[in-house]
């Protein structure tokens, strides 16, 4: 009886110090995470060179991601990038899933309706691109076509606003992945595609295609979105303005862009 006792005691003694060395451990765990550096959480649509891509190891690169380190580290912030399709990248923000969202995504009434934007730091236009043997040189040729465009995108309601404005009927064909617009193209499942003018630069020099600008109408400008609300976006607008002032803004256009596309 008297082991049975001492052992118990013994038990106890155990539970109460382990106790102790938990309560010690979620404690230094709980004031260690607050000197830790914060985090910044981003999501982009990796399909969008020169804006954003993978480089062969699978890294991120490109305009926006050159940009949203500088705004972190301008901030304090450690970043930490989501990759996702492009149509879900509004949903991720209103569902609060992230801090921000730079992908090339244009500031547009009906987008400012569910998040809030940045000031533009940047503002390309648009241009179709078809084959180089194409009939296709103007708006008008697209008559009874198919146009390729990147679903969720500026680009996909401009097409649809052409055909409206310009009476023009054609057929609009979405896909998620802009590289795959392109695919489609070579393959003659589009006869045209409907992109951004940065990056469509980018496709019809590296794959010899040819191009003409929309003469329609200038998109928004580009900007950085966030949850509606989001006490980041004074933050992330003072640092654009910063580097708007000391040039580095600039300096990335120079890095990522042609020359026609910075202004």
């Amino acid at each position: 009886m008297k082991k049975n006792n001492t052992f118990i005691a013994m038990c106890a003694s155990l539970a109460l110090l382990l106790g102790a060395c938990g309560s010690a451990e979620e404690s230094q765990s709980s004031s260690g995470g607050s000197s830790e550096e914060k985090v910044l959480e981003m999501a982009t649509s990796a399909d969008f060179a020169p804006f954003e891509s993978r480089n062969p190891e699978g890294e991120f690169v490109g305009f926006d991601i050159d940009l949203a380190n500088h705004i972190a580290d301008e901030l304090g912030y450690e970043l930490k990038i989501t990759d996702m399709k492009f149509d879900g990248l509004i949903g991720a923000l209103q569902n609060n899933r992230v801090d921000m969202v730079l992908s090339g995504m244009s500031a547009t009434d009906e987008r400012k309706e569910n998040v809030d934007f940045s000031t533009e730091y940047n503002r390309s236009g648009e241009i179709f691109i078809t084959t180089k043997d194409s009939s296709i040189k103007s708006l008008e040729d697209l008559e009874g076509k198919t146009l390729g465009v990147q679903l969720g995108s500026i680009q996909e309601e401009g097409a649809n606003q052409i055909k409206a404005d310009e009476g023009i009927n054609f057929e609009i064909k979405a896909l998620d992945e802009s590289g795959a617009l392109i695919q489609e193209l070579l393959s003659n499942r589009v006869d045209a595609v409907y992109m951004d003018k940065a990056a469509g630069l980018g496709y019809t020099e590296a794959q010899d295609l040819a191009h003409f600008d929309d003469p329609t109408t200038s998109s928004p400008g580009m900007a950085v979105a966030f949850p509606k609300g989001s006490e980041l976006v004074d933050d992330v607008n003072e640092v654009l303005k910063k580097a708007e002032e000391s040039g580095k803004l600039q300096e990335l256009k120079d890095k990522w862009l042609s020359e026609e596309l910075t202004e």
